[in-house]
């Protein structure tokens, strides 16, 4: 079935976007003396936030094709929609990092050259100079920073485009050469990713708290990526399969990504609770940081984070039947989509501003993004059926019952 994008959604998502630039406009001009900074800092976060969903889902499938899953093949294409936005989530992302660049924002310490220059030209002390910053300028340096970005970026958005490139060739070819083929390219990207992933975060996240570091917060983020894309996809299906597009897709389907979002959620308290736990046994000066700010200016959203994005899915999603639920669902997944995002909010933001700051600006940028992010979405859904053909599992998940 071709998917139809409805004349009425379009003006949904182009009303949020205009809603979310307004917002942003009025916050500017109300933003203190931080709305620079502030700015750009919500530029990033939003941008990673849709970013991380895009290639969570690229990740999910890779995952499907590298385990021969035939569960999730009814839902392949939708899958597929959501890692379409990777290209525009990279691009955004390299708008942001030159910036920093070009100095047009500070949130990268370390971007700036005068933190290496211990004496300035007439001898005095720098008071910019930064011993601990110093000492990492092997590897946070804009030439390596810059390889690495690109290399992630291309990498990622390349097996986007190729798995949806055979995706497509299946349906017209058939056999199983491309199937194996896909086999074959998800082993390897899951293994790219698998590092990749984690060094991304150090480069784009940890960096801004450049004086900390955690050797768990790699999987942590990974976690968070993870889940965010299996929120959003529980939401999507359930909305398509709400309009007809999905016929193929049962209960046992929700079910089983119920499950995941159940699952990927203890995986992410659990590290969550780690990182925090041994830092604030341990109590080290250089890892204790970054909580330190968070929980001075932040105490009540940062532990408030925490528990809805573990008690909700836990107390609700435990039963069978609660996973098949539309309605539980979809309370859950939107209570804990935001608290995903105000998790990435908290990563960003205390590093970028040192202290709270949350209004106009903050609920702008999201609904902007949000609507940008569903109109690439829906528009990659009418570039294709939304059932596939002659995929080899296909009527085995067309009969999944559980």
């Amino acid at each position: 079935m071709e998917f139809i994008f409805s004349k009425r959604a379009k003006i949904t998502f182009v009303a949020l976007m205009l809603i979310g630039v307004l917002a942003i406009i009025y916050g500017i001009f109300n933003g203190g003396e931080h709305g620079h900074n502030r700015l750009w800092a919500n530029i990033f976060v939003n941008g990673f936030f849709f970013f991380a969903i895009s290639i969570g889902a690229l990740f999910f499938l890779a995952l499907q094709y590298a385990t021969e899953a035939s569960y999730m093949i009814v839902l392949k294409r939708v899958i597929e929609g959501i890692t379409q936005f990777i290209f525009i989530g990279s691009g955004i992302l390299i708008v942001f990092f030159a910036a920093g660049t070009f100095h047009l924002h500070h949130i990268y310490h370390w971007m700036d050259p005068m933190v290496y220059i211990e004496f300035l030209e007439d001898g005095s002390a720098n008071p910019l100079y930064d011993s601990i910053i110093t000492g990492k300028q092997a590897y946070l340096n804009q030439p390596f920073f810059w390889i690495r970005t690109i290399l992630y970026l291309g990498v990622w958005s390349y097996f986007a485009y190729l798995f949806r490139k055979r995706s497509l060739l299946e349906d017209a070819q058939g056999g199983t050469k491309l199937h194996f083929k896909n086999m074959t390219s998800a082993a390897i990207f899951l293994v790219f990713f698998a590092f990749t992933s984690s060094t991304a975060s150090w480069d784009w996240i940890m960096s801004i708290d450049t004086h900390w570091f955690s050797t768990l917060f790699g999987w942590y983020v990974f976690s968070g990526i993870w889940v965010s894309a299996m929120i959003f996809l529980v939401l999507i299906t359930i909305y398509l399969k709400n309009k007809g597009y999905l016929p193929s897709v049962n209960d046992s389907h929700i079910h089983d990504v119920g499950k995941w979002m159940f699952a990927i959620s203890f995986l992410w308290t659990y590290l969550w609770f780690s990182q925090f736990m041994l830092i604030w046994y341990s109590n080290i000066p250089e890892e204790v940081t970054y909580y330190i700010t968070r929980i001075e200016h932040y105490k009540g959203l940062f532990f408030g984070v925490f528990f809805v994005n573990f008690l909700f899915p836990m107390i609700i999603l435990m039963s069978r039947d609660t996973k098949r639920s539309i309605g539980y669902l979809i309370t859950v997944g939107v209570i804990i989509f935001i608290g995903h995002w105000l998790d990435v909010y908290l990563m960003i933001t205390p590093g970028s501003l040192g202290h709270l700051e949350f209004g106009f600006i903050e609920i702008g940028m999201f609904l902007g993004f949000l609507g940008l992010f569903l109109y690439v979405v829906f528009n990659a859904f009418t570039k294709a059926p939304m059932t596939v053909k002659n995929h080899p599992f296909l009527e085995e998940s067309e009969h999944l019952h559980i």
